[in-house]
């Protein structure tokens, strides 16, 4: 039985930033499609009722992966009138191509080849930065220097959409990838994931290091976590 009193150190498959295509672009595509099932999307639509965006604001993922996020929400937002600027940003090349080329038809979205901890972002160069299934790639130490960093480049607010570490998220994630992956990386790494995720308290402690202040946290299906921090 894995030990859920504290965080994994043990480095996910995917933390590989070299993966080539053939490796990257099927866990990319299975990730958006398990986003989809289990709601992670939902995170961010009710995030951003809490945020006030005008037209010409521009929205940064940070480890956008496939950009499935950034796609849903260029979507979401044009249904509401609001014509908005997306950008994504990831360390791993295979990924930032992936991006590119399945999101040509959404004019409003672009990717970025970058490490976030060394790129060198302008103060307040985003108004909103984001992450989805990321932050809990990060030792609790690297996480509070992302966050501080999130935080500088943010004009208006970060949010944070990552996992819940609880015994059923890791068991059930476990089960449904054995069922319907066809990724041997998904299977190893979405169970790791749980158990590199956070309890409420953890995250408390976390934001309290990184000099947050005016934040939320709440817990949404499925077992998700929904961080809000405000500039």
């Amino acid at each position: 039985m894995p030990d859920f009193s504290k965080r994994s150190t043990e480095l996910e498959i995917m933390d590989n930033f070299a993966l080539d295509h053939q490796e990257i672009d099927p866990v990319l595509a299975e990730l958006e499609t398990i986003n989809k099932l289990l709601g992670g999307f939902s995170v961010f639509y009710d995030a951003f009722k809490k945020i006030k965006l005008v037209d010409g604001d521009t929205i940064c993922d940070w480890g956008c992966g496939g950009g499935d996020s950034l796609k849903v929400l260029d979507k979401y937002f044009k249904k509401r009138g609001l014509k908005l600027n997306f950008i994504g940003v990831d360390a791993t090349e295979s990924a930032v191509e992936y991006a590119t080329e399945t999101n040509k038809e959404f004019s409003d979205l672009s990717f970025r080849l970058a490490d976030v901890l060394k790129e060198p972002f302008k103060e307040n160069e985003f108004d909103v930065v984001i992450s989805s299934l990321f932050t809990h790639h990060f030792d609790d130490e690297t996480w509070v220097l992302l966050i501080k960093k999130m935080l500088s480049a943010s004009k208006k607010a970060v949010i944070i959409n990552d996992l819940h570490r609880h015994p059923f998220a890791y068991h059930a994630i476990g089960l449904l990838t054995r069922l319907f992956s066809k990724s041997p990386m998904v299977k190893y790494d979405s169970k790791l994931s749980v158990l590199r995720s956070f309890r409420k308290k953890e995250l408390e402690v976390l934001l309290k290091k990184a000099g947050a202040i005016n934040y939320s946290i709440k817990w949404m299906w499925a077992f998700r976590w929904q961080v809000v921090i405000w500039k």
